[in-house]
């Protein structure tokens, strides 16, 4: 079964330091139709305005992925970890039994537009750990690259699911395939720009999901940045 759903359907929220957009149920956006996809929870579209972020707070028995669009974020958490986050690098938080931390856009002038995602641990009550890597640009161009994934295989980031987690930047004639087992589920999501999933025309914001015991396409692209989940 394929299903899609439309950049606009989604939750909103603007604070005025942040437009937010919400592709599931979140803070007070709640939707019972959706409410997540398996262990993914939560994916929302952040632009954060310069000199603004979220303060400290805290989470547990998540992991939490963190994904640059534009501009940076500083991160600092309780376990001892600084770090700025830019477009290409993949920040991955096992809260696990509690972490605390902040999120700010440290910039004068530029926006910080990102996603944050959210997927329901495999086990609960780990030690908090934190990963963050780098993927450029060449890496994904006209292909889907595993960057998250239950062993860090192929230099991704390791995560306490057993989801794997691609990014792929498209445009013109690039194109990918990527079957999907029996039993597993996937969920795709827009980031930037517009391509073609499984025939469907999909432009920023968009998302598809597909059952298992068949294999996404993607073609077509414009300027497109893309995210595929595959999931239990």
């Amino acid at each position: 079964m394929l299903t899609v759903r439309k950049a606009e359907e989604r939750g909103h929220a603007n604070h005025g330091w942040l437009d937010s957009y919400h592709s599931f149920s979140f803070a007070d956006y709640q939707d019972p139709r959706h409410m997540g996809y398996g262990p993914l929870r939560v994916i929302n579209e952040d632009r954060v305005q310069p000199g603004s972020g979220f303060g400290t707070h805290g989470h547990r028995d998540m992991e939490i992925i963190t994904y640059v669009l534009e501009g940076a974020l500083g991160h600092e958490d309780s376990i001892g970890n600084g770090s700025t986050i830019v477009p290409g690098d993949v920040q991955r938080m096992s809260a696990g039994t509690g972490v605390r931390h902040s999120e700010y856009n440290h910039s004068k002038s530029g926006v910080t537009h990102f996603l944050q995602i959210w997927i329901e641990p495999k086990f609960t009550g780990i030690k908090p750990s934190y990963e963050q890597k780098h993927f450029a640009a060449p890496e994904k161009r006209g292909r889907l690259r595993l960057i998250a994934s239950p062993d860090g295989r192929d230099g991704s980031v390791s995560m306490n699911q057993h989801a794997f987690l691609y990014a792929g930047l498209f445009d013109g004639a690039e194109r990918a395939d990527l079957p999907l087992a029996a039993g597993r589920r996937g969920y795709v999501h827009v980031a930037r720009g517009a391509i073609d999933v499984n025939g469907r025309k999909l432009r920023a914001g968009d998302a598809l999901k597909l059952d298992g015991g068949t294999a996404f396409e993607l073609k077509d692209g414009r300027e497109a940045e893309v995210l595929l989940f595959d999931l239990p």
